[in-house]
């Protein structure tokens, strides 16, 4: 199944594919797109149940991979946030010759079962709000230091009125709730990142220990390129900057 794709910067150009999270959706890279990968062809898909590509079963990892590969056949530098990181691993693992090197923003590769299982049953009670700004006030609380100018272009774009007037978050909640448990199984083994690789993990997110980052260390060795950002999980979010600044230096971009 091939997904919808948003797409900025010269067709011509190298291209760059970039994967959103859980709850996400690919216009999420815009901003990264248009100020700091000037001269590259920026994609980024809306994944199985997120956006505008399908919202069909299933929602398992295999399918999202066969959904990325019928959708992508030509290397490219690859971004994945979060759930996003977790794909970029299981493409490689399966088609390196893909992957001419990964930016992996906090990534998640592997969730505690009970975590998975904790988040899975937020997405089993519906998301549904009065108005924008109701929204918009529930979507800060869950953030460390997001613009707000940030967090309004994403309901604009992520937020669409259903049939009774409520507003909704433009993806399937239970499709969101088993990716979550997905993310409770084994990742493929780090080494199988056989390509420059730079990983960016938020200051305050738990997401990526300690010990995490030094697997990526022995795995990867000279190939890893490690930077910490201000703020939380939300890296493009909480910190735009710093965030573009080393992804535009690790693609070489000259924005």
């Amino acid at each position: 199944m091939r997904l919808h794709v948003h797409e900025w910067g010269d067709p011509a150009g190298p291209p760059v594919v970039c994967l959103h999270g859980v709850t996400g959706h690919g216009g999420r890279f815009r901003k990264l797109a248009e100020e700091r990968l000037a001269g590259r062809h920026v994609l980024a898909p809306d994944l199985r149940g997120h956006g505008r590509s399908t919202w069909e079963e299933p929602w398992t990892f295999s399918e999202h991979l066969r959904d990325l590969l019928d959708t992508f056949d030509e290397q490219a530098a690859w971004i994945g946030h979060s759930f996003g990181g977790r794909l970029i691993m299981e493409v490689a693992a399966r088609r390196p010759e893909l992957v001419e090197r990964a930016v992996l923003v906090d990534p998640a590769m592997r969730v505690p079962l009970d975590i998975a299982r904790q988040l899975a049953g937020v997405e089993s009670r519906p998301k549904e709000f009065a108005s924008p700004e109701e929204a918009l006030a529930e979507l800060a609380q869950a953030l460390v230091s997001t613009p707000r100018d940030i967090l309004e272009e994403e309901l604009r774009e992520h937020l669409v009125a259903a049939e009774d007037g409520r507003l909704r978050y433009r993806y399937s909640q239970p499709s969101a709730a088993a990716v979550y448990l997905e993310l409770a199984t084994a990742p493929p083994a780090y080494s199988e990142l056989r390509m420059p690789t730079l990983l960016v993990v938020g200051v305050e997110s738990k997401l990526v220990s300690a010990a995490e980052a030094e697997l990526y260390r022995n795995a990867l060795g000279e190939l890893l390129d490690f930077t910490i950002v201000p703020g939380g999980h939300s890296c493009l979010w909480d910190a735009f900057d710093e965030t573009g600044e080393a992804i535009a230096r690790f693609l070489d971009v000259d924005y």
